[in-house]
């Protein structure tokens, strides 16, 4: 995932190695501390303007993020009340340049709240959220600078910019109309206070649901109830009074630990855990999407839209809902229909155990890894102990991106981190040129939100001469002190998957921060993450990283057979699951202004009716809305749907490198330099077509998912 911030993250824990002389002169001031020795109102002086959190408190962020919103208000101000005739200098890039300050410090603030969160600076990002959203409509809503960018835009053909400044005109000039630059005075209130409120609301939603979260833990007394479970795990668990073992709840419905449960109570006390996660009590999150949902309705009402969704996919591939509905018309059917054969069989493999219960979805996982283990000879067990994080990492991902793009990396044990489990790799070109920083962050942890994402510290710019500092966070059991720390093929994928969001970053070549890297449309914004999940079965990659943590000994070709054997297995399920998510998603916000919801859970069971992706009983959504992250505290509502769109363009991509000679150079270096390097400086429909030499087709992914 690539994660949506500054508005929509969680905060930051205070840093425990943060013991520097300023504890020494406890009479000095906070308001005099945060003026003369706020490490983030100057630029680092680290390599490659890393921050340094040796010198980072806290205390230092709220100080100044408020002095980079007081920073870009005057130089708007100034644009906006200049004299001059407007020009792309004294307008476009004087706007372009006004965040500076502001960036520099809500980057790290927001890219490391989901990672290590505390009440103190949760607080401060309840409180700055608004102001955020103030902030973007003080330039969006401000009318005589919307009159300087139209002017310009109005004679774009005749400024003779190059390419790249004129996307970004453009890009800034559609970002006004939809913002509503065009709105009457009177109606430009009414959506500061919308905005406002949906700032306020995402932001609840998230720490609401890191708190749900933790509080959702189950603890278990009776090692029997955890039958199945591995001991390594069971060991990293274990209560402090040794007198229990409290399994921590993953963000999706379905839990890891449920395919190994043996005890079937104890799968339905798991999962059940983590479906009401949300529902009643202080983490109720009900009464937010309710309140949030209509809000969202109204502005879009207020905007000329009819509905949120419709209004937020302009910027997109899709363009429509109707476009995402029609694109999943075509795969609702087939995913459904191999559900169902797979609930059948799931279903066969319950009554030859001498078992007598309808198949439920605390089942599914348990009893699907007995039919893969029966119909593929293949046992997860049989694969972890081939995967181990440093390997995978440093001999499988990096060894991928060495291969297709000639970059090579070495550690970088002085850079200081956030946090113990956190490391540092320096990355370089071919040549030998430095290309940034990468910052990894697997292992989960309370204070962590759940999923996996990549972000910027610093983002690639010539304009200020900068090359990208990337982190890659994900959610993987830590195992306990001395364990190796071993991990399932989906982790793997996920690993490469993030690494493919910080190729992105890493490959970006723009002049302006604005359009560089990552900063496009969110149905193709998966696509180079998703695309790079392929090399982790490649021959060439596999047999480099997967090697037996004890012995050495490469992975089977046995082992490997199995492993691609069972690539469609259980693809009806997961494809539903996803579906369902998407589809849930876009139901919520194709919602019109004149309708109140009442309850939650019944619009959720009409949604997923009316959309038939409730045929199958044991195939739940992926997430339920109460715990919907995405969508209601991140970037992405109205665009789930982008994890299938760009599924069927990292298929569509992958089939022409089976076709052109598959993992060289030759094919990495033009699939970087006519996308991956291109970041937001093209149409991407064009950018896309022009590299694979047609429009992307759904038959790579159907033929993938075994829907073909």
């Amino acid at each position: 995932m690539k994660k949506a911030i500054p508005i929509l993250a969680l905060a930051l824990l205070v840093l425990a190695c943060n013991n520097s002389k300023e504890k020494e002169n406890p009479n000095k001031s906070e308001e005099q501390m945060n003026n003369t020795e706020n490490p983030l109102l100057s630029e680092s002086t680290l390599p490659y303007g890393a921050p340094d959190f040796l010198k980072i408190k806290d205390e230092h962020f709220k100080p100044a993020m408020l002095e980079g919103i007081e920073q870009q208000k005057k130089a708007v101000e100034a644009i906006a009340n200049s004299e001059e005739e407007p020009t792309f200098e004294n307008t476009v890039l004087a706007l372009e340049k006004s965040d500076e300050l502001l960036n520099r410090s809500s980057q790290v603030f927001y890219a490391l709240a989901g990672a290590n969160t505390n009440e103190t600076l949760q607080a401060v990002e309840e409180e700055m959220a608004p102001k955020f959203a103030a902030q973007s409509d003080m330039i969006y809503l401000n009318d005589k600078l919307f009159q300087r960018f139209k002017k310009l835009y109005d004679k774009k053909e005749s400024l003779n910019l190059d390419a790249e400044s004129l996307k970004l005109l453009e890009e800034y000039y559609e970002d006004f109309e939809i913002a509503g630059a065009k709105l009457s005075s009177e109606d430009k209130e009414k959506l500061k206070v919308y905005n406002e409120k949906i700032a306020t609301l995402t932001t609840k939603f998230g720490k609401t649901l890191l708190d749900a979260n933790n509080a959702g833990a189950v603890t278990f007394t009776n090692k029997e109830d955890l039958a199945g479970v591995d001991e390594d795990f069971l060991k990293s668990k274990e209560s402090k009074d040794g007198k229990g073992w409290s399994i921590p709840l993953q963000n999706t419905t379905q839990q890891p630990l449920l395919q190994s449960m043996e005890n079937r109570a104890s799968r339905e006390k798991l999962y059940k855990a983590a479906w009401h996660r949300s529902d009643q009590g202080a983490n109720d999150t009900n009464g937010i999407i309710k309140e949030l949902v209509e809000v969202r309705a109204q502005k879009a009402k207020l905007l000329g839209f009819k509905n949120y969704a419709e209004w937020s996919l302009q910027k997109t591939m899709a363009k429509t809902p109707e476009n995402v509905n029609k694109f999943f018309s075509g795969l609702i059917p087939a995913a459904t229909a191999k559900a169902q054969a797979e609930s059948d069989e799931i279903q066969k493999m319950i009554k030859s155990k001498g078992q007598d219960f309808t198949l439920e979805p605390w089942d599914w996982n348990y009893y699907a890894e007995m039919v893969r283990k029966e119909k593929y000879d293949l046992d997860e067990n049989q694969i972890k102990p081939y995967f181990e994080i440093n390997n995978v990492l440093e001999k499988g991902v990096f060894y991928a991106a060495n291969k297709l793009y000639g970059i090579t990396y070495k550690p970088r044990t002085d850079i200081p981190t956030y946090h113990e489990d956190v490391k540092v790799y320096e990355l370089f070109e071919e040549n030998g040129e430095p290309l940034g920083l990468f910052y990894t962050d697997y292992f989960a942890r309370p204070s962590k939100s759940g999923g996996a994402w990549m972000d910027n510290f610093v983002t690639q710019s010539k304009l200020y001469n900068k090359k990208p500092v990337i982190y890659n966070v994900c959610n993987y059991p830590k195992p306990a002190n001395g364990e190796p720390a071993l991990l399932t093929y989906d982790e793997v994928e996920t690993m490469f998957h993030e690494f493919g969001h910080a190729l992105h970053g890493f490959f970006a070549n723009q002049q302006y921060p604005s359009l560089s890297g990552t900063s496009v449309a969110r149905d193709f914004v998966e696509f180079p993450s998703q695309f790079n999940e392929n090399w982790a079965l490649y021959p060439d990659v596999l047999k480099n990283y997967a090697l037996h943590y004890k012995t050495g000994e490469q992975i089977p070709q046995a082992l490997i057979d199995k492993i691609k054997n069972s690539g469609t297995f259980n693809q009806g399920y997961s494809l539903t699951e996803n579906l369902a998510g998407s589809n849930l998603d876009m139901q919520w916000h194709i919602i019109s202004a004149d309708k109140k919801i009442e309850d939650v859970n019944a619009f959720e069971k009409e949604a997923l009716n009316r959309t038939k992706l409730d045929v199958v009983h044991a195939v739940p959504p992926r997430y339920r809305s109460t715990y919907f992250s995405h969508i209601f505290a991140g970037g992405y509502a109205a665009g789930y749907y982008s994890y299938s769109w760009t599924e069927m363009l990292h298929h569509d991509a992958y089939n022409w490198f089976e076709t052109h000679g598959g993992l060289t150079r030759e094919n990495g270096q033009r699939f970087r330099d006519m996308v991956l390097s291109r970041g937001n400086t093209m149409n991407l429909e064009k950018m896309y077509k022009d590299w694979r030499g047609s429009d992307p087709k759904i038959g790579p992914m159907l033929r993938a998912r075994g829907l073909k």
